[in-house]
């Protein structure tokens, strides 16, 4: 399971991202997955390869006429007002290179996950990061293990550049089964994925049964844990694998100032791991670079906007309790979720659904996973949750 290393500049001659693909990297690949599907008329965004897949959404010609933008997971009260007037403050340094105040921002969160500035890789959100992980990781082949559904952004990176992808069905309490991810690790494994709490379902798995999990199963090969959403669960941080990254544990952990620091416009998130791993990364591709002066003064502030992001975490949850009573008074069949979304079956084919929702001007996701079909919506403020349960009124009422 050796995974070979070669510069940057090599790498980008000899690999499957070459000269034509370097205008699509990371961030541009899933945008453009979009766009192709809705052009070529095509009702999934993926293959047939995938168990997994994502109905195409319909093209909307003015975003603004949107009544309710329900897709994306967004935090809908964010950023903090400090974070603003911080980034305002800083976009009159924008001539100079960032990089003293993004090694203040590294410092600060140093301090914070109670690891070594050395042990931390910043990107331009923490797809971005994933996705390079993927890039550098499958580079020479191998698979990646994680559940089914999962968040596609590394497993879809990791495909188109040579790699596999072994899924294993979520329990049915939602949670990973981690019995047989473990056993699912081979000799070709060059990393396991873990969502958690896991998208697009917004299920969480037991925190002590995955700290068990990545302590045994990082020992043999990279784990990699997305705690994108960690902040908005009920127990919050205090679930966080962070603490096996001190141990020395081969563990990497994502996080991201898009979701409750309702950032996610400005792109700014973090990897925390081994920094023996993270040097594999870095000797590739850079992290920091694509981040702008003004969003990481805007990240740096919000650490310390605890009652801000405290409020938002209460009035999504509140939110979200509505949507879910809605859907049980409703006899829709939906996962549970510690999430800014809820994932709930749908008895219509989701590209029809969303066709029809999409016509009463309400935005969400709709995905095809266990042969059946359902709706993902993101949990705005409560005005927009009564706008869509209204429309979800009018299509199957």
């Amino acid at each position: 399971m050796k995974t070979s290393t070669i510069s940057r500049r090599n790498w980008l001659k000899s690999g499957p991202l070459t000269l034509a693909g370097i205008a699509m990297l990371p961030s541009d690949i899933w945008a453009s997955t979009v766009h192709n599907a809705q052009i070529n008329n095509r009702p999934f965004l993926f293959d047939g390869r995938y168990k997994f897949n994502e109905f195409t959404p319909p093209i909307t010609a003015k975003e603004e006429e949107l009544k309710a933008i329900l897709r994306a997971n967004e935090n809908p009260y964010g950023p903090p007002p400090k974070s603003a007037e911080a980034f305002q403050k800083e976009v009159f340094t924008g001539n100079r290179y960032a990089w003293k105040t993004l090694n203040d921002l590294v410092d600060k969160i140093a301090k914070k996950e109670g690891v070594k500035p050395e042990q931390i890789m910043m990107g331009p959100g923490s797809s971005d990061l994933l996705e390079k992980t993927a890039m550098v990781l499958f580079q020479n082949g191998g698979n990646v293990v994680s559940a089914d559904p999962s968040y596609m952004s590394l497993i879809v990176v990791a495909k188109s550049v040579g790699g596999s992808w072994k899924s294993y069905k979520l329990l049915e309490d939602s949670q990973h089964d981690l019995d047989a991810m473990e056993a699912g690790v081979d000799e070709n494994t060059k990393l396991v994925y873990i969502c958690n709490p896991n998208n697009p379902t917004g299920s969480i798995t037991d925190a002590k049964k995955l700290y068990d999990f990545c302590s045994r199963v990082s020992e043999k090969v990279p784990v990699f844990v997305d705690e994108a959403y960690l902040d908005l669960s009920e127990n919050g941080l205090k679930d966080s694998m962070v603490s096996l990254v001190t141990e020395g544990k081969d563990v990497i952990i994502a996080r991201t100032f898009s979701k409750i620091h309702g950032m996610a416009g400005l792109r700014v998130g973090y990897i925390l791991g081994k920094e023996s791993t993270l040097n594999k990364i870095s000797e590739v591709t850079r992290g920091g670079m694509g981040i702008t002066g003004p969003s990481i003064a805007a990240a740096t502030t919000s650490l310390d906007g605890h009652d801000f992001l405290e409020s938002c975490k209460t009035k999504i949850a509140d939110a979200r309790a509505y949507t879910i009573d809605y859907l049980k008074d409703n006899n829709f069949s939906y996962l549970p979720s510690e999430t800014n979304f809820v994932i709930f079956e749908i008895p219509m084919e989701g590209k029809d659904f969303l066709e029809k929702i999409y016509a009463k001007k309400v935005a969400v996701r709709a995905f095809k996973f266990w042969d059946k079909n359902w709706c993902r919506v993101s949990i705005g403020t409560l005005d927009e949750m009564k706008i869509f349960t209204q429309a979800v009124s009018e299509i199957f009422v």
